[in-house]
């Protein structure tokens, strides 16, 4: 067996050196490979002697005070230094107080460490720690559960440190092996603190005599192991009888569950089925009452339809003969309308000619009662003014003349103000046509309101056309929510039928739980469907639906079992018992 290097029979601290800054990875790797067979040693020699002494070790037992010792080497591996203001502090109980943090089992060890009030430094509440996890048999546990957090173990140790590298998983499976050992541990604050960590090599240096007892030791373990096994079997049917047993009461929660579950869905399906058929009658009536709409719509549409063509045929017709009088009344308007202009130019015109002719009247009528005093006055006067009388007549007969000129003019006058009364009556017919085009504007108008109110029926048409097929979506959406309301009770009444399936599968579980007890391998010497005898050649074997044993080829059969993950092993009689019974589950 591989030693450190310095083998004498008892070394200080420094026989197996911890890691400093300035060591290289081979040393390292090396006292790593030192510790690892250390550990290994001390735990075999602790063990060993346990079972020599029965198991029950007290704290001056030297093979584990060694074993503390080379645990404490092994946990101060690769610390790292931390300086502080009084010195340079060197402890491993900073990181076994994580464990608090990871696992919240070890919360007690910790506050019953530092209640303590005897331990005054570091290295003591670590090794009390240590005691404490190795009298709860679960120092292993603890410290897998660090080693699988090496992301906070870099705070306090080199990544070349024993528990960061793989020899940590190693001295964790080593420890499991001290779960057997019954610790009583006095936890003294004094010797805790002064304890000097020393390895006597002596106890693991092998003797003549114990190569004779060798066997009994490989004995004694060996029935140990088989004792642990037995234990920790018992120990897990133990718990598979608690999961049944918690299987079993949460089966018949969810059976009453079920069963409530199956009278409302049975109350539910009885008011689904009365409201489907209130919800079938409601469409048949709507169905008959929106055919018959549809059929007095359409005879109505039909009739306003042909209506309104042969009132559209016959006013398109009148429209366009009115178009055609209104193009040649617009004609006829504008050479009017013209020729008035021309009335209007001539009237102003001989306004102001009757104006200026009235002046020159005026001023000539004036003149003659002037000429007329001049005249009676010259007779009255002097007969000697007969020249003057007769240039006075001629004078008046140029006048006269005028007069008669201007008589003529006046005629004239007249005339054209009789043409303006023609132009005058031409106006008033010009009225009279333009009424009777407002009037036919205004019949034009109401056939378009009439028109407006046959589009607005045939809107309204289109309308009850919408709320037809509106009718037709909402029966077809009815109709939809009538089947999918009947896949629904088809599957509601699968799902029943599988939960009753279901039921009786658990109730065939339970009666199996209940009735068949699980028959130990003493209890069996023959096997119980051919009884023939067990050997070594013939095997036992249970089957897991009776709990029986039988022989290999009596329950060679593998079925699937409700209170199996897998197919499992069962006898002949129970196979074709549950094949009855899953043949006729599947026939119903």
């Amino acid at each position: 067996m591989y030693l450190p290097r310095r083998n004498n029979t008892q070394t200080t601290n420094e026989a197996v050196p911890a890691s400093c800054p300035t060591a290289s990875k081979s040393q390292m790797m090396e006292e790593r490979a030192n510790l690892m067979h250390m550990m290994k040693l001390s735990i075999k020699v602790l063990l060993q002697s346990a079972l020599s002494l029965g198991r029950s070790l007290d704290a001056d037992h030297a093979p584990l005070q060694q074993f503390f010792v080379v645990m404490e080497h092994c946990l101060k591996h690769g610390l790292k230094v931390k300086k502080s203001f009084i010195g340079q502090n060197k402890s491993f109980f900073g990181p076994l107080e994580l464990v608090e943090k990871l696992c919240p089992e070890a919360s007690d060890i910790a506050t019953s460490v530092r209640n303590l009030p005897e331990l005054k430094t570091a290295v003591g509440r670590g090794r009390a720690w240590l005691y404490l996890a190795l009298m709860q048999k679960k120092l292993a546990d603890y410290l897998k559960v660090l080693i699988d957090n090496k992301h906070l173990l870099s705070e306090f140790y080199e990544p070349e440190a024993l528990l960061m590298e793989e020899e940590g998983m190693v001295i964790v499976g080593l420890l499991v092996g001290l779960n057997v050992l019954d610790a009583n541990l006095c936890l003294k604050g004094e010797d805790l603190d002064s304890q000097v960590g020393v390895i006597d090599f002596s106890l693991y240096l092998k003797d003549v005599q114990d190569l004779d007892g060798g066997k009994e030791h490989e004995r004694i373990t060996d029935v140990l192991d088989q004792k642990n096994y037995v234990e920790e079997l018992n120990r897990h049917l133990s718990c598979t009888v608690g999961d049944l047993q918690t299987k079993i009461d949460g089966l018949e929660k969810t059976n009453s569950k079920l069963q409530e579950e199956l009278a409302a869905a049975t109350d539910r399906i009885c008011s689904l089925q009365e409201e489907q058929q209130q919800l079938r009658e409601q469409n048949e009536l709507i169905r008959e009452r929106s055919e018959k709409r549809v059929e007095i719509t359409k005879q109505d549409t039909k009739v306003e339809l042909e209506t309104y063509k042969q009132t559209r045929q016959g006013l398109d017709e009148m429209y366009s003969d009115v178009w055609k009088q209104l193009k040649e009344e617009k004609k006829a308007r504008l050479e009017l309308e013209k020729e008035l202009e021309l009335q209007i130019g001539m009237k102003t015109e001989m306004e102001i000619a009757m104006k200026l002719l009235e002046k020159d009247t005026h001023e000539k009528q004036d003149t003659l009662v002037a000429l007329r005093q001049q005249l009676e006055d010259v007779k009255a006067i002097n007969l000697q003014m007969f020249h003057k009388v007769q240039n006075a007549e001629s004078s008046l007969q140029q006048k006269n003349e005028a007069i008669t000129s201007f008589e003529e003019k006046n005629n004239q006058v007249m005339s054209s103000m009789k043409q303006m009364e023609e132009s005058s009556s031409l106006e008033k017919e010009l009225k009279s046509e333009k009424e009777q085009r407002q009037a036919l504007q205004r019949e034009l108008l109401h056939e378009k309101d009439t028109s407006s109110l046959l589009q607005a029926e045939l809107q309204q048409v289109e309308g009850l056309k919408k709320e037809l097929r509106e009718l037709q979506d909402e029966k077809a959406e009815l109709q939809k929510v009538c089947d999918e309301q009947e896949q629904a009770l088809q599957e509601m009444g699968l799902h029943l039928s599988q939960s009753k399936l279901k039921m009786e599968d658990i109730k065939e579980v339970n009666k199996a739980l209940k009735g068949h007890t699980w028959l130990k391998d003493d209890e069996a010497t023959h096997c119980k469907q051919c009884e023939k005898e067990f050997s070594i050649s013939r095997r036992k074997h249970h089957c897991r639906n009776c709990g029986h044993i039988f022989c290999n080829t009596c329950s060679s059969n593998e079925l699937a079992l409700p209170s199996y993950p897998k197919p499992v092993r069962v006898c002949d009689s129970c196979h074709t018992l549950l094949l009855q019974r899953c043949s006729s589950s599947t026939g119903s």
